[in-house]
């Protein structure tokens, strides 16, 4: 496979200084690992700006405004946890900007598919509002932008971030040509992700939220993907499938209380490659959001673009979920999405 990524030193001036668990030093150890595990194996695709336009599919001219109003002022709190610093903007601009750089370079077949190394994160971030370390929602703005530029019918957005996505839900809450499906620890920050939320009347079913309790593990996502992503994926026959990769689920993450290790990652990552192969001639596109163990993050990274390389961490083939009773979540995911999806 031919695995393009966006890298940028801008990406480590937001924040710099400034004590936050979102620290700089989260790509740091990422891009050291680059060097010491993938030296010329990944195509570096360059980040470029995103403009206004493209910001404003997601957001409001009035919140671009604000955060562009941030430049070179040393620093400004957005809201009790984000913070922006002189060179935030700029960092934000090519954060958003940088995948869809992996957009063009996925539908150009420069690459076979590609991971956006990039922050501030995104996925919190709403039409009008930044919040939860986030800026602007760079995997929204990317999905709306394949669409717009490409063309794309359809896009299928995973989030399997330790938390709620909640800028993307109500991005696409009246579409029916996104459709949003997320794991993460309910119920926590930011509060939103119940079962019940599952798309405006216009829309419904195409948002799937699996909240869960803590304590979940490798296995345990392993068998929402196969039992209720897979299923709903290939009926939606997505053109395009993004990832918003959060880390924080990683079993010694600070804020988190889940147990995935890098190999539940790894199995994570080769499942929804082979929905790709069977929907969408392999396109999948991962963007970073959260993760906060340094270590475990860059082993985690390392997991996912192994096996976006076509190599993997799994010494051993890995045993099926299906082996096992469904889990409680799994039912009750269905007991809501059978009205919108057949069970298969």
């Amino acid at each position: 496979m031919n695995t393009g990524i966006v890298q940028d030193p801008v990406y480590l001036e937001h924040i710099r200084g400034i004590p936050h668990v979102e620290t700089p030093q989260r790509l740091e150890v990422i891009y050291q690992m680059l060097i010491d595990q993938f030296a010329g194996c990944l195509e570096q695709v360059r980040p470029r700006p995103a403009s206004e336009e493209e910001l404003a599919y997601i957001h409001t001219r009035e919140h671009i405004k604000k955060i562009a109003s941030t430049a070179g002022k040393s620093l400004i709190s957005l809201d009790p946890d984000t913070q922006t610093s002189p060179r935030s903007f700029e960092a934000a601009l090519l954060a958003a900007g940088g995948c869809l750089a992996l957009v063009d370079a996925l539908m150009s077949k420069k690459i076979d598919n590609g991971f956006a190394l990039i922050r501030p994160p995104g996925h919190h971030a709403e039409a009008n509002r930044a919040m939860g370390f986030c800026l602007f929602n760079n995997i929204a703005v990317a999905a709306e932008y394949a669409r717009k530029r490409y063309g794309l019918k359809k896009v299928l957005i995973v989030d399997w971030d330790l938390h709620h996505g909640n800028g993307t839900q109500r991005s696409f809450w009246e579409e029916e040509h996104i459709l949003y499906f997320s794991t993460h620890q309910y119920p926590y920050y930011p509060g939103t992700g119940g079962l019940g939320e599952v798309g405006s009347p216009s829309a419904r079913g195409y948002t799937v939220n699996c909240p869960l309790s803590s304590g979940y593990q490798d296995e345990d996502f392993v068998q929402i993907f196969e039992r209720i992503l897979i299923p709903v994926g290939r009926q939606f026959q997505p053109d395009l499938i993004l990832v918003s990769a959060g880390f924080d689920t990683y079993y010694e993450d600070p804020l988190g209380a889940m147990l995935v290790t890098p190999k539940g990652y790894a199995r994570m990552t080769r499942l929804l490659m082979r929905l790709a192969e069977e929907c969408c001639a392999g396109r999948v596109l991962v963007v970073l959001e959260g993760g906060y163990h340094l270590e475990g993050l860059s082993l985690s990274v390392m997991s996912v673009l192994k096996e976006l390389l076509g190599e993997t961490i799994l010494t051993a083939p890995e045993r099926l979920a299906d082996v096992r009773p469904a889990l409680p979540i799994v039912e009750k995911v269905w007991s809501v999405q059978q009205n919108f999806w057949k069970r298969m």
